[in-house]
């Protein structure tokens, strides 16, 4: 992973990483049997010296699929930094009540559904039952997701009475325009008022590495559609990322490219993530 550097266009006080990932050492047991990849320890300690450097002082860290709904790493990092931080978590559908209640204490503030990475985790069958029961907490629900596969799958998300949030751009393919079903399907979301997303991950989208121009028009899009339900986020420290393994600064690079306007940036970077994650 490259040395970070300062952005080139200074972030505003307050800024939000809003999508993150923490690793502890190597722990077989922790990890889900059959996991799609087996991280590298990144630890709290150097994530938040990462986003020193880039001038961003609230994260999101994002319970990754291979520890299942094993939260305690990150647990222990809202314990730790308690006014900075913010999570994202991976239950399970029986959750008990007393357990969510004991997560939001903590800094919780939404579930993770993932149906698009090798490693399973909760499914669409067990979503309404769960929305039910985290929207008393002002709780929303995360989705990864693969648009261009199961573009239909937006029409049943929308239809959730709760907030929702699109990361990594809905795996939508950059090169295929914005006319293509996954765009549209994309797009058709976010145009309702409950629906949020992502700007992050342009690498699950993108071959154009480093710059990952060809997610432009996709990302402008969207900031035309929605700039006050997106948020940003680096994906630290990028695991899917591999062969395109990204620069930090770069990543910061690209959010001033998609979002020329100051004050929208502000709203993406700060005002957005205050009011979902309630900093």
């Amino acid at each position: 992973m490259a040395t970070t550097r300062p952005p080139a266009v200074r972030f505003p006080a307050g800024a939000c990483d809003c999508h993150a990932h923490i690793f502890g050492p190597p722990e077989p047991d922790r990890l889900l049997p059959n996991t799609h990849f087996r991280p590298h320890e990144t630890p709290l300690p150097d994530y938040l010296r990462m986003l020193g450097v880039l001038g961003v002082h609230r994260a999101v860290l994002v319970q990754p699929s291979v520890y299942g709904t094993d939260n305690t790493l990150i647990a222990a990092a809202l314990r730790s930094q308690p006014s900075r931080l913010r999570a994202v978590a991976v239950v399970a559908p029986d959750i008990a009540q007393s357990e969510l209640e004991a997560l939001h204490v903590l800094g919780f503030r939404g579930v993770r559904v993932n149906t698009a990475s090798a490693t399973p985790g909760l499914q669409l069958q067990d979503v309404p039952a769960l929305a039910r029961r985290i929207r008393p907490l002002g709780w929303h629900l995360q989705f990864f997701v693969d648009l261009q596969r199961q573009p239909g799958l937006a029409d049943d998300i929308a239809a959730l009475d709760i907030p929702i949030v699109i990361d990594h751009f809905g795996k939508v393919p950059a090169s295929d325009g914005l006319d293509s079903p996954a765009a549209r399907a994309l797009l058709r979301l976010l145009a309702r008022p409950h629906c949020w997303a992502k700007l992050m991950g342009p690498y699950f989208v993108s071959r154009d590495f480093p710059q990952h121009r060809d997610v432009d028009a996709l990302a402008q899009a969207m900031v035309a559609l929605a700039p006050d339900r997106l948020l940003w986020g680096t994906d630290w420290p990028h695991p899917s990322a591999r062969e395109q393994m990204p620069h930090d600064a770069d990543l910061a690079d690209m959010l001033a490219r998609w979002v020329p306007s100051e004050a929208q940036r502000r709203q993406i970077l700060v005002d957005n993530p205050a009011r979902l994650y309630g900093f």
